[in-house]
């Protein structure tokens, strides 16, 4: 298999499994986290190469830092799927890949996994059975 580049967001401490069997795979890891998190114990082994993100708030990042950062980080490498290992890290892993048009879901899409009304008439207008909302009649 040939090697690919991706790049792993995350806001929390997660991932170690996913990050760890890419590798394995004989995959480039490239590691985007919040800089609260840097003494915590990622896959090191895994990791190619890791990229602080500041705070604004916890988990909470300001986006055009992150789109200024990433762009200068596809100056010296192709990056083949952008990896969201939270779900507070699917809106940030949308925005990167529909700016940069990096195959995945982008930002259109993701919407449907943060508004839980959405993605219920989403996955109904799909064919999919949709349970009752809970407390109706």
């Amino acid at each position: 298999m040939e090697e690919k580049i991706i790049v792993c967001i995350s806001c929390y401490y997660k991932g170690y499994d996913f990050m760890d069997e890419m590798k394995k795979l004989g995959n480039k890891i490239i590691l985007v986290t919040s800089e609260s998190l840097k003494e915590k114990n990622w896959p090191w082994h895994a990791i190619d190469e890791v990229f602080y993100m500041s705070e604004l708030k916890p988990s909470v990042w300001n986006l055009e830092h992150l789109v200024q950062g990433f762009s200068h980080l596809m100056k010296t490498r192709k990056i083949d799927a952008v990896v969201a290992l939270d779900d507070y890290d699917v809106e940030k892993a949308a925005l990167i890949r529909e700016t940069f048009r990096i195959p995945g879901m982008g930002q259109t899409t993701h919407r449907y996994f943060r508004d839980k009304l959405a993605m219920r008439q989403k996955a109904k207008d799909s064919g999919i059975n949709v349970p009752g909302v809970y407390g109706s009649f």
